[in-house]
């Protein structure tokens, strides 16, 4: 992804609530589905780690980012932007 992307993906995802919510459980199969989900309905996403969840935020995104074959595309705080291209309903088009 280069750097106009982001920025082109960073613009979108200032609008976007958080969809999903990372809890005390931390990263746990259900939720790694969940974002799955949500990355091939929507593409591009936002997580908000709540203050129970000790774990680093930016870990988390590099983790579930993994695991859904996702792009982190930014992590502000305890806010985390994910950005994954639908197989089938193509959304987003970058520039």
């Amino acid at each position: 992804m280069t750097s106009k992307q982001r920025a082109y993906l960073k613009g979108l995802a200032m609008k976007l609530d958080p969809v999903l919510q990372i809890g005390k459980a931390s990263v746990t199969p259900e939720l790694t589905s969940a974002v799955d989900e949500a990355l091939e309905a929507r593409e591009l996403i936002k997580l908000h780690v709540l203050k129970n969840c000790f774990d680093d935020p930016k870990e988390l995104a590099n983790m579930i980012a993994e695991r859904t074959q996702s792009q982190v595309v930014q992590v502000i705080g305890k806010k985390i932007v994910l950005y994954r291209e639908s197989r089938e309903k193509k959304k987003i088009h970058l520039p």
